[in-house]
């Protein structure tokens, strides 16, 4: 029995004859792909258009702008679409990119203002001063502030976040090591320590997350004085010891930080001023000092509660050397905060550790 084409009536042997030969397709199949790399190329053309229309409405200078890859680009971007949320044009931000370089410089830090959700909405210029990383290269390492903190303290700082946005107004203190470029870590030996202070603030009325901001000061925890040309030397004196820590000398601007007159503390003992726990610490330090073992500036540093003149207690953290062809001890005493000492405390050297 044969077999018709139903297509041309004629014998199925026929049959392949009539059908679309598979080889007449490849020009059509050609003609769409160049369809569509034109489309891509297109489509890829667009985009850059509109990111070089983007980039060109930044308010940085021309010669920042050509150095930015498009990743930068969208990232700066986005930090002032948040800025321009939270602080509509018109109307007058306690911060903002109009802060100028002398204002910044009197600054023991940066100004860091966070979105309700931790996101970041504002960096002043100066950080570069304070991480070796400029507001561009910082944005490289994420939008949060989570991403620019050492991992461990980011729990500690979500909680410190949420207490801040239930009670705006009130004041929160977190201390973390940030990121940093890689030449502060190569001078200094890692990243850097920063003391973020600061709170909620109310936008409008009545207050939401989207009408909230965390405005806060960043500033460094120095590692040693020789870090103290980053940030001010308010917090600080000087003291002279003979070599049983008696004082022969201190600074006037103790008065300040400990409330007693320079007269009242020469001829008096440094334990004398010690909180109880930490004379272990504070005897480490001496003999690491006195008797030079333990080379080196870890062994000079330990963080010590003293006595104020006020009976209260205050977190210093002191450097202390051989001086005077060593016949006498100088120390560098630096006041700190409550969170700053006890992060300080956590990563005290083994070196400064009682023996």
């Amino acid at each position: 029995m044969t077999i018709f084409c139903s297509h041309c009536h004629q014998p199925l042997q026929a049959e392949m004859s009539c059908l679309p030969k598979r080889g007449k397709q490849a020009p059509r199949a050609s003609r769409s792909f160049r369809s569509t790399k034109s489309a891509s190329k297109a489509r890829r053309d667009q985009i850059n258009a509109e990111l070089q229309a983007l980039r060109s409405l930044l308010p940085i200078s021309m010669r920042e702008k050509e150095r930015l890859s498009y990743l930068h680009t969208m990232a700066l971007v986005c930090l002032q679409l948040r800025g321009a949320q939270l602080f509509p044009p018109g109307s007058a931000p306690p911060v903002g990119p109009a802060l100028s370089t002398e204002l910044l410089s009197l600054l023991p830090g940066f100004l860091l203002v966070l979105s309700a959700s931790g996101k970041l909405v504002y960096i002043s210029e100066n950080v570069a001063e304070v991480l070796g990383l400029s507001v561009v290269e910082l944005l490289a390492q994420g939008d949060t502030v989570f991403d620019i903190l050492d991992g461990q303290a980011c729990e500690d700082v979500y909680k410190k976040l949420l207490l801040a946005q239930e009670e705006p107004g009130r004041e929160v203190t977190f201390v973390s090591e940030m990121c940093t470029s890689k030449a502060f870590r190569l001078k200094h030996g890692g990243n850097r320590v920063v003391t973020v202070c600061g709170r909620f603030v109310a936008l409008s009325w009545p207050p939401s997350p989207s009408t909230t901001a965390f405005l806060a000061l960043c500033s460094p925890v120095m590692q040693s004085p020789a870090d103290g040309g980053v940030g001010s030397q308010d917090d600080t004196f000087q003291s002279t010891h003979i070599l049983d820590m008696t004082f022969i000398d201190v600074t006037e601007s103790v008065t300040y930080h400990l409330g007693y007159r320079k007269e009242e503390l020469v001829g008096q003992s440094w334990y004398s001023l010690l909180h109880p726990e930490d004379a272990d610490l504070a005897a480490a330090q001496h003999r690491a000092v006195a008797f030079g073992a333990g080379a080196g500036s870890a062994s000079g540093t330990a963080v010590l509660r003293v006595l104020r003149r006020d009976r209260a207690w205050a977190w210093l953290r002191v450097w202390a050397r051989r001086d005077g062809g060593g016949r006498c001890i100088s120390c560098t005493c630096t006041c700190l905060r409550e969170e700053e000492a006890a992060h300080l405390r956590s990563r005290q050297p083994r070196a400064a550790a009682p023996a």
